[in-house]
């Protein structure tokens, strides 16, 4: 059981973990041990006033992973999921162990949505995001910055030409739709 001080029980005995695994259990003679002078196995000195942790409340469902039985005792509530991306990362979790990588390339996936969606409400909103002063673009000519990109040995120097195509191709491609729904519209209503 997790998230209790007791030690787990071992899932097959030591016997049959020998002889499937070549090597395993070399360590439990003591004079194999270099630590054991100074291991001991005392609950009463693990510093836990509980048998099981207080458990945080769970004000909205979060994912969980399908190898555990229930949530963590503490968890994040930071950046709960919401939109698209909460699909997807909801879906990941449901679905997948975390030992697939499948697992993985969803929830990178769902980061990149998150960002796309974070972009798009804040073209929403009365004060959208700034990209000029908050990717540091002014930064680079106040401080250095082509002097501290060509000058010593930078091991982000390979992708530097791809950082403007980065940054800029998600606000051009933005603009462009915007513009071209703007254009259709005037367009329908002239004609």
């Amino acid at each position: 059981m997790p998230y209790t001080p007791d030690k787990p029980p071992l899932a097959r005995s030591s016997d049959q973990l020998r002889a499937r695994i070549p090597g395993w259990g070399v360590d439990l003679d003591p004079k194999d041990r270099p630590s054991v002078p100074r291991e001991r196995f005392d609950p009463e000195h693990t510093g836990a006033h509980w048998q099981f942790p207080e458990r945080q409340p769970e004000r909205q469902p979060r994912e969980r992973s399908i190898e555990h039985k229930f949530l963590t005792p503490v968890f994040g509530t930071s950046c709960p999921p919401r939109g698209l991306s909460g699909v997807m990362r909801r879906y990941a979790y449901r679905t997948y162990s975390e030992g697939r990588a499948a697992h993985w390339l969803l929830l990178l996936a769902a980061d990149r949505v998150d960002t796309a969606e974070s972009t798009l409400r804040s073209l929403v909103t009365r004060r959208p995001d700034n990209p000029v002063t908050e990717t540091g673009v002014r930064s680079e000519f106040s401080h250095h910055g082509l002097a501290s990109r060509t000058r010593g040995r930078r091991a982000d120097r390979v992708h530097h030409p791809l950082d403007p195509i980065v940054v800029a191709a998600p606000w051009l491609l933005a603009g462009g739709l915007v513009y071209a729904g703007v254009r259709r519209i005037t367009r329908h209503r002239r004609g």
